[in-house]
């Protein structure tokens, strides 16, 4: 079968807007390989179709999920495909993991795991229906349509607001690339470095220290991925400099950390194979 790779962005509607974005993929016919699930500071939530998700347990292990979502970590998740790999990837700003997914980011934070084990019935009802949808237009609709019910029918703590000083903070992290400093943060919301430190990481799930130097890699191996597409010299140099890093070496230092490989050999095994949706529109 010869190679073939699809694509398509999606922009949610109606109340889900700013708070999630959709890229639907459908790679076939490719070598078998692993696919790296890089580290970003935004929650990942995979819906299948045709194919489950394979992916690499802690332990070692290969486990199969139909719909899987993760929270943030720090380190590379291991995808092993056959060739094919097919479904629609969302991402979720973490300031709305109450609202849809009915718990705070902080509960998912380091860990991927099955759709129903945080939303029950209606993962499965999302993989059936995006199962069924015909084409790209038919599956963002399908996960539109599910998606706005949980948030509409989000009741409890689940449905209590994020403290606007953690929101605020959360908010300057992401815009910033992760380049604001935490003192910095603290002073704006008015609070001690130690009380944001402590309500960021109850609702989030990581420091905002931590969380600036996941937004700082997300937003430079979005610049370089975006290069390599384009075929113009990656400019490792110019990317590090203009996203806080030291230097070229920093930058290759932390690819290391958080992807596992250098950045060139990430273009090398992954360029055909990087499914970026958009981001969303409250967080971009």
């Amino acid at each position: 079968m010869a190679e073939t790779a699809d694509g398509r962005s999606g922009r949610p509607a109606g109340a889900l807007a700013g708070h999630v974005a959709y890229h639907g993929y459908d790679l076939r016919g490719g070598a078998p390989g692993v696919h790296r699930g890089l580290p970003s500071p935004y929650l990942t939530f995979i819906v299948t179709f045709g194919e489950p998700l394979t992916m690499r347990a802690p332990d070692g292990s290969l486990v199969r999920r139909d719909v899987a979502i993760g929270g943030l970590h720090t380190t590379p998740e291991s995808i092993v495909h056959d060739g094919r790999q097919s479904g629609l990837h969302v991402v979720l700003d973490p300031m709305a993991a109450r609202a849809l997914l009915g718990r705070p980011a902080a509960e998912l934070a380091g860990v991927t795991v099955d759709g129903d084990a945080v939303l029950g019935a209606v993962a499965k009802e999302l993989h059936e229906r995006v199962e069924e949808a015909d084409g790209w237009a038919g599956r963002f609709a399908a996960i539109d349509d599910v998606l706005r019910r949980s948030l509409d029918g989000v009741t409890g703590t689940a449905a209590r607001p994020v403290a606007p000083e953690v929101r605020e903070a959360w908010r300057r992290v992401v815009r910033s690339g992760g380049t604001v400093p935490v003192r910095a943060l603290a002073d704006e919301v008015g609070w001690s470095e130690r009380h944001l430190g402590q309500r960021f990481r109850a609702e989030i799930g990581v420091a905002p220290k931590v969380a600036g130097r996941m937004a700082r890699f997300d937003r430079a191996r979005r610049r370089l991925a975006a290069r390599a597409s384009a075929g113009v010299p990656l400019g490792l140099a110019d990317i590090a400099a203009d996203g806080g890093y030291a230097d070229q070496a920093h930058l290759t230092r932390e690819f290391g950390a958080l992807a596992g490989c250098s950045p060139t050999r990430w273009i090398a095994e992954e360029i055909g194979n990087i499914q970026d949706p958009v981001m969303p529109e409250g967080t971009s």
